[in-house]
């Protein structure tokens, strides 16, 4: 969306004209959900949608602190990546156990008076663990990356954006976000590799060119 059609429009909805909001909506709900979806390896799509939906309410409750210094997609999924943050630490504190009653391997069925069997609630052994500490070792990664490296390659691999609709969000020409691109994932690169071999991750300065 051109950039004075998108500022009308975000006028219009600070103003409270409810066709404005649901335009506004449209645009990027989708774009939105998707982003979110790729965020953890396991958010499932009702998941994404729960997150999108309470991020949209937080951009309904601040949209007027939203001071236009960039994008709007930029600030928007930087409010679906805190939401989605958030959501994920509830999800897997809900997975070690909260609020559920735990049942012995021992306890016996009162109908046949055998042992309980209980069927695994995780897909395959072996691939379903790699692939889930492999996408754990990345979010970790991304973690410790920070901005602004965090934030161009959540656009570029989780919201799929091309390097065009990312030099719009940041205001950055095509050839500094395919510079600052690649430098980033040499840093990712680098903190995988030491998280690998146990070593300590190194801070890195945030004045990427």
């Amino acid at each position: 969306m051109d950039a004075d059609v998108e500022s009308r429009l975000l006028a219009r909805c600070v103003q409270g004209d409810p066709a404005a909001w649901d335009e506004l909506f449209s645009q990027h709900y989708d774009a939105t959900c998707r982003f979110i979806w790729q965020l953890s390896y396991d958010f499932s799509r009702e998941d994404a949608q729960e997150i999108c939906q309470e991020t949209f309410l937080s951009v309904i409750r601040n949209l007027k602190s939203f001071n236009r210094q960039s994008r709007f997609q930029t600030w928007l999924f930087r409010i679906a990546a805190n939401k989605a943050r958030d959501y994920r630490e509830k999800l897997h504190a809900a997975k070690r156990g909260g609020g559920q009653q735990p049942i012995s391997l021992q306890h016996e069925d009162p109908d046949t008076g055998l042992t309980l069997d209980p069927p695994a609630a995780t897909p395959g052994p072996d691939s379903a663990l790699l692939a889930s500490e492999r996408a754990e070792l990345v979010y970790q990664g991304l973690e410790q990356l920070g901005e602004p490296c965090r934030q161009v390659i959540d656009l570029r691999y989780f919201g799929n954006l091309s390097y065009e609709e990312i030099s719009r969000s940041l205001g950055l020409n095509v050839k500094t976000v395919s510079s600052r691109l690649s430098k980033c994932l040499d840093r990712l690169e680098e903190i995988l590799r030491r998280m690998v071999a146990g070593e300590q991750s190194p801070v890195f300065p945030s004045n990427l060119q």
